[in-house]
């Protein structure tokens, strides 16, 4: 089985070099980038399982290309940042990055956040790539959800990974500490507010009425439950 693939996009050669040799050492492959045009140069020939973003990069913005991988990419989005506000971690978690690591950190806490990352993404035995509901089918290796007309709407990792969470587990309660759980945050402000604005998104990409939602509905003071009939294949 080939091991995961990492890409590293820092301007700091110190960190890419100690992220580098952390993640290596615990069986990961790697790329490492300094800047963002030779990082988004090497996608094209690269599918990585996990990026490391900072968002201080010379060349870029460092949270449109979070947005653009979350959308485009399918991989696991964790940002690497000095920036420490929690407005700043809520808007990286908004645009779609899975988790957020704030520096300076320990390569070892990294490697543990990737690995949790990778759990969580893997999909249930019993469920499989397409589920359909509704009138609906989400294809979740494509990262879109598809209506019974075929138009196709993207999706990011991080929404993918509410959805899934929802869809396998059909009229069932599902509570913020369950989120937090399977998820892999940490009760904050930022991942209630990461968690609203994702569930926010899938409802409007489902085409739902936000004052009378009929997939998705919230039980307050309690969490959430998918209401559909879901078929996996």
């Amino acid at each position: 089985m080939t091991a995961p693939l990492v890409t590293i996009l820092d301007d700091e050669p110190a960190i890419r070099t100690m992220l580098t040799d952390a993640l290596e050492d615990a069986g990961f492959r790697t790329l490492s980038f300094g800047r963002a045009q030779a990082f988004t140069a090497a996608l094209a020939q690269h599918r990585p399982d996990v990026c490391l973003v900072d968002l201080s990069l010379p060349d870029t913005d460092g949270l449109t290309l979070v947005h653009k991988l979350a959308l485009e990419q399918g991989a696991i989005v964790i940002i690497i940042s000095g920036r420490a506000l929690v407005q700043d971690k809520v808007t990286g978690l908004e645009l779609g990055a899975d988790d957020y690591i704030i520096k300076p950190f320990d390569p070892a806490e990294v490697v543990a956040r990737i690995r949790a990352r990778l759990r969580t993404s893997r999909p249930a035995a019993t469920s499989g790539q397409v589920a359909r509901f509704a009138g609906w089918q989400v294809l979740f290796d494509q990262y879109v959800i598809e209506d019974a007309q075929g138009q196709q709407t993207p999706f990011s990792h991080a929404e993918g990974e509410v959805l899934r969470l929802f869809l396998e587990n059909p009229k069932r309660l599902i509570s913020r500490a369950q989120m937090q759980d399977h998820l892999g945050g940490a009760a904050s402000e930022s991942f209630d507010r990461a968690m609203d604005v994702r569930i926010s998104r899938l409802r409007t990409k489902l085409r739902e009425d936000p004052k009378n939602p009929q997939l998705i509905k919230t039980i307050y003071g309690a969490g959430y439950i998918f209401l559909g009939d879901v078929a996996w294949q």
